[in-house]
């Protein structure tokens, strides 16, 4: 079959079963967007308002679905815009797959019109990238950029495009990646290391486990649920790792890091043996790393080599796939209950409860409605079956923090990158993704300023997406640092603010403003009964800390209440 380049380009698409794309068009990616007008009836394409609202949209969709998200854009600027969405896609390992247009062969490094060096700019940010300069390129490439993307720890993948590759036509036939000489994207789990690790647990007296992302992106739930209730071991989750355990699971013990819950944090200095799942030692769940953890032998089951050792030094590292490592490692588990050693997470929960939570979620202070009452009552409506989805700052560590959750892939959030502007176009991938399910995107009033204009993506679908924004009329998180260590020296964080609902309303989606906290719950019912996309903001007190706080180079065990 003769074709052109960028019929190529659609056909590739088709054939890794990719049905949905998000994207914009420009000049340089002209081609591929005219035979996407062909390919209308079996590739969506969905128009969104800027190109970072298509990598977000993208991986918002990866996240929900475990499958790889597509974002498409022209050169220059628009494969610029790109780049916010790439880098936070590789350092959460989530797979996408961006591809660009770009200017003719002929005038590469000739500085033509949006000409830019995509393939440089993202190198450091992307699992890999490749331009394709000749059509015959594309078939053998994108399939290479979908293998890289999914397999092993999932990544972002760039493929830069020439418009002559684009236009030239060529033989087309198609053969998907099964492998690539020197890349190894799943360790050869070692027997040795797996009871090794076995032996240190089985003798532990005060284990911890720790578990992050890597239990959802290797669909290993059931075999974790299972080595831990064999085991008896209480177990913290990182942000990421959030919903690949109930949260009312008797051995879920809350969230790890600098606005996690007290247990986890301070007994983690306590425990003897701390065993970790899939999660990289992040600064923010370990702090001070000359005092984390210093008295435990640590066990460490991870699928990239580069991550073992990289942070926390290692008693036992078993490379490889986690749900293969966790199916071996559970028959040489002991059967036994640490109910001593889990007894002490429930007397410091119930510690937490008094001096935070309790408050937290039912006020009786008289100040204004909080960000976690306002989670709870999300919970008491959605009854925990909804994927949240949270942008950055305050709102974020409350939705984690109280969200609850029943099943997995249900947390989406931007974790290792910090993106502000994140949640709403996700919000709008992940109910694409699993339009079956509840997504309800909980933002501050910062950064959905940020991705704003994404409203319109929701107009133009009629994407039924529920936006909660918690407006404190603050940069809240940094404005809490200011408070805590720059003497209430409110430097540009204060937000004059638009009225939201009549933006919203412009954009024809339904919206509700609460300043009462008696019209809260009402309002909240109301959002989720809606069959439709909905907005609502709720204003919450200005300057509302989220507690408890481990601060930036101290150690986990001086976290603090308040």
């Amino acid at each position: 079959m003769r074709i052109s380049g960028a019929e190529a380009v659609i056909r590739c698409l088709l054939e890794e079963g990719v049905d949905l794309v998000y994207g914009y068009p420009g000049g340089a990616i002209m081609p591929v967007y005219d035979e996407l007008y062909k390919f209308q009836d079996q590739l969506h394409h969905v128009l969104v308002r800027h190109e970072q609202g298509a990598t977000h949209a993208a991986q918002g969709y990866a996240r929900a679905t475990g499958k790889v998200g597509v974002a498409i854009a022209t050169s220059g600027p628009g494969a610029t815009n790109l780049v916010t969405g790439i880098a936070d896609a590789q350092i959460d390992s989530t797979p996408m797959v961006c591809i660009t247009g770009q200017v003719g062969r002929h005038l590469l490094g000739s500085d033509a019109f949006q000409e830019t060096d995509i393939i440089g700019i993202s190198t450091p940010v992307t699992k890999w990238n490749f331009q394709v300069t000749e059509a015959s390129q594309i078939p053998e490439i994108i399939a290479k950029a979908f293998y890289i993307a999914r397999s092993g720890r999932p990544g972002p993948v760039l493929i830069d495009i020439t418009k002559n590759a684009q236009f030239d036509e060529f033989d087309f036939s198609y053969e998907k990646c099964t492998g690539i000489r020197s890349y190894v994207p799943v360790p050869k789990l070692n027997l040795e290391k797996v009871a090794e690790a076995a032996a240190l647990i089985n003798n532990a007296k005060k284990p911890l486990i720790v578990f992050g992302q890597g239990i959802i992106l290797g669909k290993a739930e059931e075999e974790f649920e299972a080595v831990i209730e064999k085991s008896g071991i209480p177990s913290a989750w990182t942000i990421l790792g959030l919903s690949a355990l109930p949260t009312d699971h008797p051995l879920n013990v809350g969230m790890l890091g600098m606005h996690g819950n007290y247990a986890p944090n301070l007994l983690t200095n306590e425990c003897d043996v701390l065993i970790a799942f899939g999660m990289r030692f992040d600064d923010r769940v370990t702090g001070n790393l000359n005092t984390y953890a210093k008295q435990a032998k640590v066990v460490h089951f991870e699928i990239d080599p580069a991550e073992v050792d990289k942070n926390v030094k290692t008693e036992v590292a078993v490379l490889g796939d986690v749900k293969e490592s966790l199916a071996a490692l559970l028959p040489l588990l002991d059967a036994k209950s640490h109910d001593l050693w889990l007894n002490e997470f429930k007397a410091l929960r119930e510690v937490e409860f008094n001096s935070v939570i309790k408050e937290e979620l039912n006020p009786t202070n008289g100040k204004g409605i909080s960000m976690g009452e306002t989670i709870e009552m999300i919970n008491k409506h959605s009854k925990g079956d909804a994927i949240i989805v949270s942008d950055v700052g305050q709102h974020q560590m409350f939705a984690c923090r109280y969200a609850k959750f029943n099943s997995t892939k249900s947390n989406i959030t931007s974790g290792g990158l910090g993106t502000m502007g994140f949640a709403l176009p996700a919000a709008i991938g992940a109910k694409m993704g699993k339009p079956e399910r509840e997504v309800v995107a909980i933002i501050g009033d910062g950064g959905f300023q940020m991705t704003i204009q994404e409203l319109g993506t929701i107009f133009q679908t009629q994407v039924p997406v529920k936006i909660v924004i918690l407006n404190n009329e603050f940069l809240g998180m940094v404005r809490q640092w200011q408070e805590l260590f720059f003497d209430n020296r409110y430097a540009s964080t204060k937000m004059i603010n638009p009225n939201f609902v009549a933006i919203a309303e412009g954009y024809h989606i339904k919206s509700k403003k609460v300043t009462s906290r008696d019209d809260l719950d009402e309002a909240v019912a109301e959002m989720l009964a809606s069959k439709e996309s909905y907005f609502l903001e709720v204003m919450v007190e200005k300057e509302n800390n989220v507690f408890p706080m481990i601060p930036t180079g101290a150690c986990v065990s001086e976290i603090r209440l308040s």
